[in-house]
Formats: structure tokens, C-alpha cells, sequence
């Protein structure tokens, strides 16, 4: 992976040297996100529905789910990139960046969305990770070269 701009620091120390959420925090940070990309892969869909004359699209088309995941990569891409939060993850006051403390680029999020994908999709067994692993991260977190924090109250 290319290196992310180190312009793009973050105000706060390293991640490495953060507090780490739990498996329970991040959980029901994934259950906010889970609702959230649900209304975004609906709105998405409108256009296709447009496109096809409002007939259903075959749910195993491989063009419409790279089009589906291509649009969640989007989202989250966009999120982590942004601001190193999505808004399951501001909820939950929890932030990803690099070991280095420095904010996500596209393709450290690329990585970090793909890498979740097979987390995720190991029957959840890369997050459950985070029970076991002395540095509380994920498999993806793992792969990806990215940390979680915990992010303090404001006030």
C-alpha cells in the first residue's frame, strides 16, 4: 500500500499509544453502521430501478453487487477518509487511523474495507478477534495496518 500523506495528521497523539474499544463497542458501532449502509445501498438502488424501467434486478448479478459494493466502499471510504469515523463509530466515540496516527487514504481504506470484507464474512470470527488479541484489534485492523481508539468526550 502506498503511504498515507503524513500532512494529514490528526490532532491527538498516535493511535498506538490510544485506548482501544472492546469487542462490545465495536459491535454495536457495526450494528449503527449496518442500518445506516442499509439506507444508502436503498437509495442507490433507486437509480438502477430507474435504469431497468423499475423491473427487479436479479440479486445475483455480479454487476449489481460489485455495483452495491462498490457503493459501500464509497460510503465507508469516504467516512474513514474524511473524519476516521463513521456515524456508528462518532456514536460509540471510536476513530481509525494509521499505527502512525495520521487519517485513512483511499487506499488504506481500500484495503481496510477489504480486509473487513473477509473479517466480517469468516462468519465474524476477524472481529471476534479483538477478545483475544492483546492490542484489542481486529484481523482487519491486522491487515490493513489501522487502529481503532477511543475518542474522548467533549465537552
Amino acid at each position: 500500500m502506498p503511504p498515507d500523506d503524513p500532512t494529514r495528521a490528526l490532532a491527538r497523539s498516535p493511535c498506538e499509544a490510544a485506548a482501544r474499544p472492546g469487542l462490545l463497542r465495536r459491535l454495536a458501532a457495526l450494528v449503527y453502521d449496518a442500518l445506516l449502509l442499509f439506507a444508502v445501498l436503498f437509495a442507490a438502488t433507486v437509480p438502477v430501478l430507474l435504469f431497468t424501467g423499475g423491473r427487479a434486478v436479479d440479486p445475483n448479478d455480479p454487476v449489481f453487487t460489485a455495483y452495491l459494493l462498490a457503493v459501500s466502499y464509497a460510503w465507508f471510504g469516504w467516512c474513514w477518509t474524511r473524519s476516521g469515523q463513521t456515524l456508528g463509530m462518532r456514536a460509540w466515540r471510536m476513530r481509525v487511523c494509521t499505527r502512525e496516527g495520521t487519517r485513512l487514504g483511499w487506499w488504506r481504506s481500500l484495503g481496510r474495507f477489504a480486509a473487513a470484507l473477509v473479517s466480517i464474512g469468516t462468519a465474524g470470527a476477524g472481529l471476534l478477534w479483538v477478545a483475544v488479541d492483546r492490542d484489542r484489534r481486529s484481523l482487519h485492523d491486522r491487515l490493513s495496518g489501522t487502529v481503532l481508539e477511543m475518542v474522548p468526550p467533549e465537552v
